[in-house]
């Protein structure tokens, strides 16, 4: 009898769907009214299943409809999404989700998320491009050797500096990028996979649990709440410190298990097969001298990384100047290496098949959301979240809040998403218990970073398909730091409410 194998993560979330599509025909569906800003014709709009009402741009406007948010969120544009109504829910007609929607959704959500599928094939190909050209196995060897005996720095200075990208600007879905260039050098240093994505990944989503000024968490969803994003920007800061200090040494402590003996790696055992991009070598004979044309194909390839941080957090950058910066940099590298017009064109297009199963995991993820919405379950979800914490004590309520974002975050995958569906009805629930709205902004972010880290609709399973980690190793990797991580986010919540 064949023992039983943990499903992939394209069977994990084919399931997952399914749960989604039948939850359609069993939990009430309900919408919120929704109010937008028309800044073509100035007017508001207030938009529900029967009807759309057109009304007047006016601070009495905002206030009839029981939203506390200054009128200026709306004109300046901080405030560009619909934002649901309070105390407008109804339930509505249900449309629930069948055989055809289900097979629908994964097309649909790869649709959806066409800007990083394009994305994440460009960065395979440039990958591939730089392989064959040898730089990134020169440069890899030479790193290696420069770092001999003080490799716990990768860790430390990797997750580091995604996680201060991650509480600025909000680097998230582009952290996926390093993960080709990175994962060889882990190895290199003689840590497994499982290091290198835990770096980049945690890097990320702890930076983003612990947002300072993240214009796509903390910013909106502040002036959604109605109150200036710099509002309990101290506590934040200092929650940063605290959750990367825990997390860099449950790095490097598992880092250093696994290079004293591999046997202690979670992936020991498991099958685990890399991607052929990122193997490293096995015979040092076969990497080649770096020379000074191999120096410029990395320092090109690494102008690319460069001009894409400065590019999303400068520059107003999004996916389709990211990819095109990775394409021009696969041509030049083309170039400079002196690959034949067809030798390029192979490389590039094998590096970017290498990378296809990884965003078909992204469409299917994507998938499981629109699913939800389409049979208008998620503000039913709201809805019952929010009546459930009301007349709470101050500890109970905050701390419930913080549980409730947990939750949500496994139906709504985005983060600004979440914000500007939620905080309308959620930020007026910390008046009726006397605290301010900004601890809501807190439980907000910090549930919806926390949760992150495993929920099967964000990216960790686009992520770690990347290395072929399946989720059952993930989730026996990560569990005792979120526990961790989870106390320190409810014992700083409860201390606040009570130091107001």
């Amino acid at each position: 009898m064949r023992s039983w194998k943990f499903p992939t993560a394209q069977t994990i979330l084919l399931i997952i769907s399914a749960m989604a599509a039948i939850a359609t025909w069993f939990v009430p569906a309900g919408q919120y009214a929704m109010l937008s800003y028309d800044e073509g014709k100035d007017q508001f709009q207030v938009v529900t299943q029967q009807e759309v009402r057109i009304l007047p741009v006016t601070q009495e406007t905002l206030n009839e409809l029981g939203i506390k948010i200054p009128l200026e969120n709306f004109r300046s544009g901080a405030i560009y999404k619909p934002i649901g109504i309070p105390d407008t829910y109804r339930q509505v007609d249900a449309d629930p989700q069948g055989v055809f929607e289900y097979a629908q959704a994964p097309v649909k959500g790869m649709i959806e998320t066409a800007n990083i599928i394009f994305l994440l094939l460009i960065i395979g190909g440039l990958i591939g491009v730089i392989n064959y050209s040898g730089a990134f196995n020169a440069g890899i060897a030479a790193l290696a050797e420069v770092l001999k005996g003080r490799e716990f720095i990768l860790i430390v200075a990797t997750t580091l500096l995604v996680g201060l990208g991650g509480t600025t600007f909000g680097l998230a879905e582009e952290t996926i990028a390093f993960l080709p260039i990175l994962i060889p050098v882990f190895l290199a240093a003689r840590y497994d996979a499982v290091v290198a994505v835990a770096s980049v990944f945690l890097g990320s989503s702890v930076g983003s649990m612990c947002s300072t000024i993240n214009p796509f968490s903390i910013i909106i969803a502040s002036e959604t709440a109605g109150i200036d994003w710099t509002t309990g920007l101290g506590g934040r800061i200092l929650m940063f410190f605290i959750c990367f200090t825990v997390t860099i040494i449950f790095l490097l402590n598992y880092a250093r298990k696994v290079k004293a003996d591999p046997r202690r790696s979670f992936l020991y055992g498991s099958g685990n097969k890399l991607n052929p991009l990122l193997r490293v070598p096995a015979n040092p004979d076969k990497i080649p001298r770096l020379t000074s044309r191999l120096k410029i194909i990395l320092v090109v390839f690494s102008a690319c990384f460069l001009l894409m941080i400065i590019g999303v957090s400068r520059l107003d950058w999004w996916f389709e100047e990211m990819a095109s910066t990775f394409l021009v940099g696969a041509i030049l590298i083309g170039f400079i290496a002196r690959i034949p017009e067809g030798k390029f064109v192979e490389v590039f297009i094998k590096g970017a098949g290498e990378l296809l199963g990884v965003s078909v995991i992204i469409g299917l993820a994507r998938g499981i959301t629109i699913l939800m919405s389409d049979g208008m379950i998620s503000d039913t979800i709201l809805f019952h979240a929010s009546e459930f914490v009301q007349s709470m004590g101050k500890g109970l309520f905050i701390n419930s809040i913080f549980m409730v974002y947990n939750g949500l975050t496994l139906f709504i995958a985005s983060s600004s998403g979440t914000a500007v569906l939620t905080m309308p009805i959620m930020a007026p629930l910390a008046d009726s218990v006397g605290i301010g709205r900004e601890m809501i902004i807190n439980a907000y972010v910090f549930g919806n970073g926390l949760c992150g880290i495993i929920s099967p609709i964000g990216m960790v399973l686009p992520t770690l398909a990347i290395a072929n980690i399946g989720y059952d190793r993930w989730l026996k990797f990560i569990w005792p730091l979120l526990i961790i991580l989870g106390i320190i986010c409810m014992l700083f919540l409860s201390i606040s409410v009570y130091l107001q």
